[in-house]
């Protein structure tokens, strides 16, 4: 096996180096490892640097990863694999070695959409990012996301409701404790797909690793979908990456009036793709990917999201005593606080983040896992009532 010289390699370039040039001179790692100073040095692909960092990174460190991610459940992808994904063979700056819990092969020969935004996305955002995924995973696409808050925990959300697959990519090692209220979302990515990371176990999230993570998320994608961007957010990052890849970027119109979709609406003017609805994205990839099918969208028409009509409730019908459904798997500690507070009454998120004294990320984690539950159900007005 040559996964230890992978990683080997990985660890001496770091994440996100150009691999393109190095790989063309050096087919494998282990050619690299096993090769003399003279030839590297005469190679032309490899800088002072590198051969300095080559030599300094041991192949007994490599083994050791390997070593803790064989305890800790995490198989390890390297491009002499079959499982390695396609989509990234092409990239200038090709991860070496991904580590991932799950099941990659969910990529193979499908239609893999990159969803992206806001972190504090108004409910609106959420909730169009939810209705997209899930209507993309019914007609046979993937949906890749970062697992971060806001759009990302909507869009895997989605995806997992619509009974589909979704893949997760972390800046930080699958282990970290990093947005620790999102946990239980992470295990249902892994459940319905797969969680994904450059990074070994035991490297921590930090600011750097983000915009290195971006590339991937783009790359594993035939398109990039932005929902709810401002002037400066990091989804943009993720957009200019795919269209430096060659990959395809979609973006869903906000309000000119505010600044939190300035990003996304520049995008559109300057040739990104408007998304109304799934179909948006799906019709320019029918003729590439076989197994795409409307059939079951066709039944129920897509639409752009909007809010719906209040019903009208006769006031002598009763109202039915809720039933609490039991989950398919056990909830979150988060999950349990929110769900308590509900009675035969409806709630706000307002009324949640006051009653539990949780921040409102948190409150909307935590929905999202009952939703997907099957526990709670969104009502018109965006409140939240018991299934």
């Amino acid at each position: 096996m040559n996964t230890a010289y992978w990683i080997w390699l990985q660890m001496a370039l770091g994440a996100g180096a150009r691999t393109d040039a190095i790989l063309s001179a050096f087919p494998t790692a282990r050619a690299l490892y096993e090769s003399d100073d003279m030839t590297r040095r005469v190679s032309g692909v490899l800088t002072a640097r590198h051969i300095e960092r080559l030599e300094q990174t041991k192949l007994t460190d490599a083994e050791r990863v390997l070593e803790r991610c064989r305890r800790a459940g995490q198989t390890v992808c390297t491009p002499e694999d079959e499982s390695f994904p396609d989509a990234l063979r092409s990239l200038q700056d090709m991860p070496l070695a991904l580590y991932a819990r799950g099941d990659l092969s969910c990529l193979r020969d499908k239609l893999a959409i990159a969803v992206v935004g806001s972190r504090r996305a108004s409910m609106y955002s959420l909730d169009v990012a939810r209705q997209l995924c899930r209507d993309l995973v019914r007609a046979g696409a993937v949906i890749v996301s970062g697992c971060a808050l806001g759009v990302d925990s909507a869009a895997h959300a989605g995806a997992i409701y619509g009974g589909g697959k979704t893949v997760g990519v972390l800046g930080c090692g699958l282990d970290a404790r990093y947005l620790m209220q999102n946990a239980a979302l992470r295990e249902d990515v892994e459940k319905h797909g797969a969680l994904l990371s450059e990074y070994p176990p035991g490297v921590e999230a930090r600011g750097s690793n983000f915009p290195m993570r971006n590339r991937i998320i783009s790359g594993l994608s035939a398109g990039v979908l932005v929902i709810e961007a401002g002037e400066k957010s990091g989804s943009l990052i993720t957009a200019r990456l795919a269209a430096e890849q060659g990959r395809d970027v979609f973006g869903v119109p906000g309000d000119l009036t505010s600044l939190d979709y300035t990003g996304v609406n520049r995008l559109i003017r300057d040739g990104a793709k408007p998304v109304f609805s799934a179909r948006d994205v799906l019709a320019e990839y029918m003729w590439v990917y076989d197994d795409l099918t409307l059939e079951e969208l066709q039944q129920q028409p897509l639409q752009p999201v909007k809010q719906a009509a209040p019903q009208v409730r006769e006031r002598s019908q009763p109202k039915p005593e809720p039933v609490v459904r039991q989950p398919e798997f056990p909830l979150s500690d988060d999950a349990r606080a929110v769900l308590a507070q509900f009675a035969q009454q409806a709630l706000y998120t307002d009324d949640l983040v006051r009653a539990t004294g949780f921040e409102p990320n948190r409150v909307f984690t935590a929905l999202t896992e009952l939703e997907i539950c099957g526990l709670i159900k969104m009502i018109n007005g965006k409140r939240y009532m018991l299934v």
